[in-house]
């Protein structure tokens, strides 16, 4: 009977029915207290209605029963992660690699943890030290090729992913991986070995997209932009042929915001210092925040966490502690107007809680978050004190940045002109909303400012965030900090202007967007 139970459990999470799956579980367990197996699969049910206190409350059950079972210690971390207990975590995951350092699948595990906590050194050292164990195999080779190029490691990467490719040729995803590593050139570059790889695929194979986006990548590299427009418009429909995905439900979402965080709600945003300690940098993906990231954390005062979660979590559980513990996590939009009416205070409080819980040793720190402009609102409800830049730059410059980039996840919008068009006049429309309602609460800052006034624009935005200039923010491609973003090997190039205007280049295979755009009332200088 209980193996039928579990089954029926399992079954449940894998059809995507979760809240019926925990319901499944705690039955069973209401049976069989003692059954570990059951209380990690309750807690996969919670952590994918992201209820992560009661997938921490599971696992904690779980670790009672069997306190050295390392399934059960490895997703103990997790949900400490989830819950904010960074500290805790990082804790619990040195102990394990204290006592894995023969386990290859143990590193590749940790290694992964350890990227979720923002402990990127760390990370490094797992991966390489699980790719000793096991020097061929494929995804070893690509997870210490990931792990290296957020480190500043370019040439230990690409060196990795040549021997990944020579030894697994049909690991598509990592030629566009390496494509982005360095600027490539007419005497060292992948050109005819990508051909032959796309040549050999049927047309509408999904392996294509990586390989266009790689070659699209390449072609651009080396000044032709006729052959990098095709493939990457080819690369980009096919991937938007396997997405399900409509973009209005994200523009929903946004008149949503606007709807919930109103002049009238946010004419009670507090004053004070809660937050003080905090730099919040964001804007649309690829539109330079990660350049600024690394300027602000040049200064001998400011340390980056990079792209974390600990605010859209801190608002997920102070949503879910107002509600009844078995009733349905709410919907998108229904989420986005109840953290409209949270104790906003004790929002500000939990996220300064969870994010002092990552190694630190400078008093400022920056949250890079791009899409923390959704949450914008919020942060000016709970955190007052902090300070706020909205990176921006030319409407067609950051749409055609987001449309040749091939994204792991998120920013699904970016694969159609149309899609892009719409999403990008969504965000706009916010962004004005908030400069309306939260005149002056933050600094918009624009990235073909900083790349052609670098030394003034950088004075300007260092007063903004109440900093001293340091000369060092000029010097930003030096910052050894790790970055783990799409434009790691970028921010350590000096400051240039190849990226303003170069949509461009591209403008007549670009003209359904500029039209777009243009007809939703953003300005396009086509000229």
């Amino acid at each position: 009977m209980a193996s039928a139970r579990f089954s029926e459990a399992q079954r449940l999470i894998e059809t995507g029915r979760f809240a019926a799956a925990a319901r499944s579980a705690r039955t069973l367990l209401a049976d069989e207290p003692r059954l570990t197996e059951a209380w990690l699969l309750l807690a996969l049910a919670e952590q994918r209605q992201q209820r992560f206190d009661a997938m921490l409350s599971a696992l904690h059950a779980a670790l009672r029963l069997q306190p050295t079972n390392t399934t059960v210690l490895l997703k103990l971390r997790e949900a400490q992660l989830y819950c904010g207990l960074g500290a805790e975590a990082r804790a619990g995951l040195a102990a394990l690699e204290r006592g894995g350092q023969q386990d290859a699948r143990l590193l590749t595990a940790l290694s992964n943890l350890y990227l979720a906590a923002g402990a990127h050194t760390d990370r490094l050292r797992c991966a390489l030290r699980a790719l000793e164990l096991a020097p061929a195999e494929a995804q070893l080779l690509a997870n210490a090729a990931a792990a290296e190029t957020a480190c500043g490691e370019v040439s230990g990467a690409e060196a990795h992913l040549d021997q990944l490719l020579a030894a697994h040729p049909q690991d598509y995803g990592s030629y566009y991986r390496r494509s982005t590593l360095r600027r490539q050139n007419a005497a060292s570059n992948h050109l005819r070995e990508m051909s032959s790889r796309l040549a050999a695929l049927p047309v509408e194979a999904p392996q294509i997209v990586p390989l266009c986006f790689a070659l699209a990548k390449e072609y651009e590299d080396l000044g032709d932009s006729r052959q990098a427009g095709a493939f990457l418009q080819r690369g980009a429909a096919r991937r938007r042929r396997n997405l399900s995905y409509d973009v209005a439900d994200d523009e929903h979402a946004l008149q949503v915001i606007v709807q919930s965080f109103g002049g009238q709600r946010m004419a009670t945003a507090p004053g004070g210092e809660r937050g003080a300690t905090a730099i919040f940098v964001m804007g649309l993906p690829r539109s330079g925040t990660t350049l600024v990231d690394r300027i602000l954390s040049s200064h001998s005062a400011v340390q980056s966490l990079g792209e974390i979660n600990d605010l859209a979590y801190a608002v997920i559980g102070q949503v879910y502690g107002t509600m009844d513990a078995d009733a349905a996590p709410p919907e998108r939009t229904e989420l986005i107007r109840r953290s409209a009416l949270l104790d906003h205070a004790v929002l500000g409080d939990d996220y300064l809680r969870r994010v002092a819980g990552y190694e630190r040793n400078r008093p400022r720190f920056i949250d890079k978050t791009p899409w923390n402009f959704l949450y914008l609102g919020l942060i000016a409800l709970a955190l007052p004190g902090a300070r706020i830049v909205h990176v921006r730059r030319h409407p067609m410059d950051s749409c055609f940045a987001l449309y040749k980039t091939l994204f792991r996840d998120g920013s699904p919008y970016s694969y159609d002109q149309q899609d892009l068009a719409r999403y990008y006049l969504a965000y706009d429309k916010l962004m004005a909303h908030w400069r309306s309602v939260l005149p002056e609460r933050f600094l918009d800052l624009d990235y073909e400012y900083v790349v052609q006034s670098q030394q003034q624009a950088t004075r300007e935005l260092l007063a903004w965030c109440g900093l001293q200039f340091e000369p060092q923010c000029l010097e930003f491609h030096r910052n050894p900090a790790p970055a783990a973003t799409a434009s790691a090997a970028q921010v350590r190039e000096p400051l240039h202007a190849r990226s303003i205007g170069n949509w461009r280049h591209y403008a007549a295979q670009l003209e359904p967007l500029a039209a777009a755009l243009s007809a939703g009332g953003v300005a396009i200088d086509s000229g």
